[in-house]
């Protein structure tokens, strides 16, 4: 069997392990893919016959249509040369004003690096559309904690804002405008407000696409029998909703192409959908979620029982101690757990959300939480009495009355 892997739209070359395996690299651009006589042309003239394909073009920086969107000093962070272009820039000109459109990950991880690499050099605004930082991670409450804890790092942020112009002068930023009329001057501008699925070669092939990518099976099947397609170019669909999702994260992709493989080699292990698991650190703080957050199940018309539970990171007589926080979302119909969101001050709290998810791909009821039974050591978690995923359930349970 002859199999062809496009990615970023060109075949990339693997490293010596894959070539001992025997598979065969081109460093070259797709330009066309014909689907009837199965063959690849690349940008050098060559032609690639198959008999099955894998796509995995990836995607882009959505940069939405504003004014001075092209101007120099103006950032979106994707690629490797992305970040290679931010230090090069930083290293020339030598910015001290920085504005950061968007408040998910990407811009609190980018803002809070680089004033932690250099305390006192920048001054940083946050400017986001909705009411809170990391609004598709955490619920406002949890949000609150995080905004508080930025700002007395020198964060200022701007809610409930709009960027509609980019400023400039001699081609170079001067600052943002406001939907509000206000500007805020900028030597740099960092615009991370999610991003694109590459469909080029998709549409050109006449593959069948959603709204947010190339229509996918289980399987990771495409709508043509001898192509399939894994990573952020497709189509992905919540676990919990089972509703088309723009999540596009290296986990899933990672897994997909796992599966594309096991699919090639003539396994059937279905793709489950995705929870959008996530984690970031911003200086000492620890955020992590999966699944849905209380107002995103409202959104769904999905109605929810929540609990919220303070820990900590060791037993409470061990020096060093550290506090955390979970929040868990459930079901109020079927009681199922549907989301998890966490903020602590240790890191090894933080992959708790690994369990949660690993509950909710379970689809863990309430009744199911009480009676999971965690590891314990004084030096490496609370005592079992506070462990706070059986709390919670147990708090979710009494409200639920019964």
């Amino acid at each position: 069997m002859v199999a062809g892997l496009v990615t970023g739209q060109s075949i990339v070359n693997p490293d010596k392990m894959f070539q001992d395996a025997g598979i065969h690299s081109v460093i070259d651009r797709v330009e066309r893919v014909d689907v009837k006589n199965k063959e690849v042309s690349l940008a050098g003239g060559r032609t690639i016959p198959f008999n099955k394909l894998v796509l995995g073009v990836g995607s882009r920086a959505l940069i939405p249509p504003i004014e001075g969107a092209d101007l120099e000093g103006l950032f979106t962070l994707r690629q490797l040369k992305d970040a290679e272009g931010i230090r090069d820039f930083i290293q020339q000109k030598n910015p001290r004003q920085l504005v950061f459109i968007g408040a998910g990950f990407i811009s609190m991880e980018q803002a809070t690096l680089l004033m932690e690499n250099a305390p006192g050099r920048y001054e940083a605004s946050i400017v986001e559309l909705l009411e809170q930082p990391l609004p598709l991670m955490i619920d406002p409450e949890l949000g609150a904690r995080i905004q508080e804890y930025l700002t007395d790092k020198g964060l200022k942020f701007r809610m409930g804002e709009k960027v509609t112009k980019v400023l400039g002068r001699n081609g170079r930023v001067t600052g943002v405008e406001l939907s509000s009329g206000e500007s805020l001057p900028a030597d740099m501008v960092f615009m991370n407000v999610g991003v694109r699925p590459n469909l080029e070669l998709a549409e050109q092939m006449g593959l069948e696409l959603g709204r947010f990518g190339i229509k996918v099976n289980q399987f990771l099947e495409t709508s043509h029998p001898d192509v399939l397609a894994a990573g952020d170019c497709i189509e992905n669909i919540h676990f919990v909703t089972k509703k088309p999702v723009p999540i596009q994260l290296r986990g899933p992709a990672v897994i997909q192409g796992r599966l594309v493989a096991k699919r090639l080699a003539g396994y059937k292990i279905p793709f489950p959908g995705v929870l959008g698991n996530s984690v970031v650190r911003l200086f000492d703080k620890h955020i992590a979620a999966t699944g849905m957050t209380e107002q995103q199940a409202s959104k769904e018309d999905l109605h929810t029982v929540c609990a919220t539970v303070d820990s900590r990171s060791k037993h409470n007589m061990i020096p060093g101690k550290k506090p955390w926080t979970l929040k868990l979302v459930f079901d109020r119909k079927n009681e199922r757990l549907i989301g998890g969101q966490i903020i602590s001050d240790d890191v090894a709290p933080a992959k708790e959300i690994d369990t949660v998810n690993a509950l909710i791909m379970g689809e863990k009821t309430i009744s199911d939480l009480t009676t999971l039974m965690c590891a314990g050591n004084p030096d490496c978690s609370s005592e079992p009495s506070a462990e706070p995923i059986t709390i919670a359930a147990e708090q979710a349970l009494q409200k639920l009355g019964k």
